[in-house]
């Protein structure tokens, strides 16, 4: 009975989302095509290469943006006191750099993606913080769904405040309400004249929030009837945060990222003009998961920046650091974390350049690529770091003002450690982006056979003619999967080993569809339940693109410079870590024990493993002490 109603849960939820997704492919997307077994070179080579004059735009401000980070922004210092300087914000906000995403025409820079990218990995590779304060702003807080889904009138009044720095924030999630917007608690009652909005909730964890001028609020609005049934509608707000009823209730800290000011957002019949409505009542859902799909990029961006940071203190390190009477760098240990930290971040800033350009273009269709570069590039950017503090040992552990104040040259791997850790989290967490992948991966054979295992009273097609539908797809698809290919490496622009790479690339990309295709048919409906097994099939795709991005950015670079062979050693060695994951999740797929994993949760939700830790500490934590004598605990444990 309890499987039955977490299923009914999960339906009902999917069902939302489901809703407010995006179903349409107006242009190519390579990871799309990829998951139907078709690998398109094409879209990726020749590589995209940014303008002589919009690089030149983006020189021009980045050198301007040292000069500000140089006089107003400590890194280290940030990070102790835990407080971004409000003189740095303002300075910032004086060069533009807070309507870097907004057009001219609304006083901001109109700055290209790229140029945006550029900036936050310039950013990235001196200040987490100062990538946070900037990012939550343009990739997802206030200009975005502004620009994208606001009225003119909306964009005359909005859009030149943040523009000229007022900060602005996105607030989606709610203290019992993560990534499942179906359990959203916050509501927005209509005014019977239909002037306002009455708007009262809870929201947690909105970076920006406890300084923002502007917030995109989502919440519930009254539910419409859908084919005989009531759907829950959830919709888009501006507020203005000196709306009498607001309040800033906690400022929230963490183990990285000190000086964000994020936190606790609470709104008490909060008047809010029915203009200011962002789109429709009942499209906040898609708006947010296409403000998050097209400002994905920033986090993946700075990622690259902080990985460059690191690298360059990596050379010095194992060259430097002498032990058993050579440098570190000649132990093979030592060796293999510092060779995979190069490799991968050519990788990473591969992905993001082609995403970026893609995104500038308008020619590709990239919310897969986004999604695939945030979650690459925020993992490895974690597995590095650690790997950097690992080879940096105890002085990876020991803060750089530590070292700084016993006269040690003071690298903040440590601190680069805490502030990386949220990548995987911000933004929607690795297995969000696992479970976005996933749904797109399958909605070919979603169209063609859900209909079929999953019977829609309201689908006015036959099942007759639902099968007859997929017959004549699958007839036409499935043997072009063994059939051999058309395409042809051995040409003169490809580089000897990339003519190696690329037909087994092929290859496996129609290996991957039939494999997929097949695992549909073993476990049919079921399979949008199985995680971790869908989450294998996005981790093949994730690294198939990731490869061809590298390849197609690596002979980029060998044109340019074809003497210089150092970007076709990092591709090698990046597509020989690549090809054996892609391996490891091929047989995972197979051979996988989630079962195991089903039945340990679930005992351990049950309570049979208390045994376990019952003779650790069993006492009262301080604060939790202060929060009974408060009669406050156990309220919050009920929560």
């Amino acid at each position: 009975m309890a499987s039955a109603n977490a299923n009914a849960a999960k339906d009902k939820a999917m069902e939302l989302a489901e809703s407010s997704r995006d179903s349409d492919w107006k242009f190519p997307s390579f990871t799309a095509e990829m998951f139907r077994g078709n690998f398109r070179w094409d879209l990726l080579h020749s590589f995209p290469e940014q303008s002589a004059e919009d690089k030149r735009i983006g020189d021009e401000f980045i050198e301007k943006l040292k000069g500000v980070l140089d006089t107003h922004v400590n890194p280290d210092e940030i990070d102790r006191t835990g407080e971004y300087p409000q003189e740095a914000i303002e300075a910032l906000a004086a060069i533009g750099l807070f309507g870097m995403t907004i057009g001219k025409e609304y006083d901001g820079l109109g700055f290209s993606k790229t140029n945006y990218c550029r900036v936050l990995h310039f950013l990235g590779s001196y200040c987490h913080n100062t990538v946070t304060w900037v990012s939550a702003h343009q990739s997802i807080g206030c200009p975005q769904p502004i620009k994208i889904f606001g009225t003119d009138d909306q964009k005359k009044r909005f859009l030149p405040r943040l523009a000229k720095g007022a900060i602005s924030a996105f607030a989606l999630t709610e203290p019992e309400v993560g990534s499942d917007p179906a359990r959203m608690a916050t509501t927005a009652t209509p005014s019977d004249d239909g002037k306002f909005y009455l708007l009262n909730g809870t929201k947690l964890w909105i970076t920006n929030g406890t300084r923002s001028e502007l917030l995109v609020v989502m919440a519930k609005t009254p539910p419409k009837i859908v084919n005989g049934k009531e759907r829950m509608q959830i919709s888009a707000f501006i507020v203005e945060t000196n709306s009498p009823g607001f309040e800033v209730k906690h400022r929230c800290h963490f183990m990285g990222l000190k000086a964000i000011g994020n936190g606790v957002l609470t709104f008490d019949n909060v008047k809010v003009p029915a203009e200011n409505l962002i789109g429709k009542p009942g499209e906040g859902l898609r708006i947010a998961l296409t403000t998050l799909n097209t400002g994905r990029l920033g986090l993946p961006a700075a990622a690259v920046g902080g990985a460059k940071a690191m690298l360059r203190e990596c050379e010095t390190w194992i060259k430097d650091r002498i032990q058993w009477g050579v440098p570190i760098g000649k132990h093979q240990h030592i060796a293999k974390f510092s060779a995979n930290i190069a490799a991968d971040t050519l990788a990473m800033e591969a992905l993001v350049w082609l995403c970026s350009s893609w995104a500038d273009k308008g020619n590709a269709d990239i919310r897969l690529e986004a999604a695939a570069a945030k979650y690459f590039c925020t993992e490895k950017s974690w597995q590095m770091i650690d790997d950097f503090v690992q080879v940096r040992g105890g002085k990876g552990y020991e803060t750089s003002a530590s070292m700084y104040n016993r006269g040690e040259r003071p690298i903040p791997a440590e601190r680069w450690l805490r502030d990386a850790r949220i990548g995987r989290i911000f933004e929607g967490s690795t297995q969000v982006m696992h479970l976005i992948m996933a749904r797109e991966a399958m909605d070919t054979h979603f169209k063609l056979v859900m209909p079929l295992l999953k019977p829609d009273p309201n689908n006015k097609k036959s099942k007759l003619q639902l099968v007859i539908e997929a017959a004549k797809f699958y007839t036409r698809w499935y043997p072009k999967l063994y059939l051999p290919s058309v395409q042809t490496y051995n040409v003169n622009y490809l580089s000897p080993a990339n003519q190696a790479h690329l037909p087994w690339i092929e290859k496996t990309t129609r290996r991957a569809a039939r494999v997929l295709f097949h695992t549909m048919a073993k476990y049919k409906e079921q399979l949008e339940y199985e995680q971790v097994i869908l989450g294998n099939f996005v981790d093949i795709g994730v690294d198939i693109f990731t490869m061809s991005a590298l390849l197609a950015f690596v002979e980029h670079k060998l044109a340019k410079n074809p003497s210089d062979q150092s970007p076709q050693e990092l591709a090698n060695l990046f597509c020989k870590n690549a090809k054996a994951r892609i391996e490891a999740n091929f047989r995972a797929v197979k051979n996988n024990h989630n079962t195991e994993f089903a039945k340990v949760a679930d005992s351990l939700m049950d309570g049979d493993y208390r045994w376990m830790y019952s003779d650790i500490y069993n006492g009262i934590h301080p604060h939790w002490k202060k929060m009974e004598a408060e009669n406050a605990y156990e309220e919050v444990s009920a929560k």
